[in-house]
């Protein structure tokens, strides 16, 4: 059974790209186009990996991230931030709410696929 990944940005066409690239390794990917949209999501379905742009209307990556680590059932799956910011105290923020890694847009394909492979295998 293939892992499963929650991929999380208002861009349709970087959901696409980050599906298209995960399903080319064998993952399953699923979208949501904001992070109140992930989280009704993550109601009923579970996920091996998040992956989560900062910046998106109605309720954006880092705040999602904090209600992600408050649910017990969720609090240990693996979040990727990929956003264009690359600021040091975006960073640190993004950590203190419990992200596991951060990519800087636009992103290697390749890289992408090293990193999912990394924190949760093929």
């Amino acid at each position: 059974m293939s892992k499963r990944v929650l991929c999380v940005d208002d861009s349709a066409s970087i959901r696409q790209m980050i599906a298209f690239t995960l399903e080319s390794a064998g993952y399953e990917a699923s979208t949501a186009v904001d992070g109140a949209d992930a989280l009704r999501t993550l109601e009923t379905e579970g996920f091996n990996l998040i992956i989560t742009d900062l910046n998106m209307p109605n309720l954006d990556g880092i705040a999602m991230i904090r209600q992600i680590r408050a649910q017990p059932k969720h609090a240990g799956v693996p979040i990727v931030m990929l956003t264009t910011e690359s600021d040091e105290t975006k960073k640190a923020e993004g950590r203190s709410a419990g992200a596991t890694g951060w990519i800087v847009k636009p992103f290697d394909q390749t890289k992408l696929v090293a990193v999912v492979n990394k924190l949760i295998g093929a």
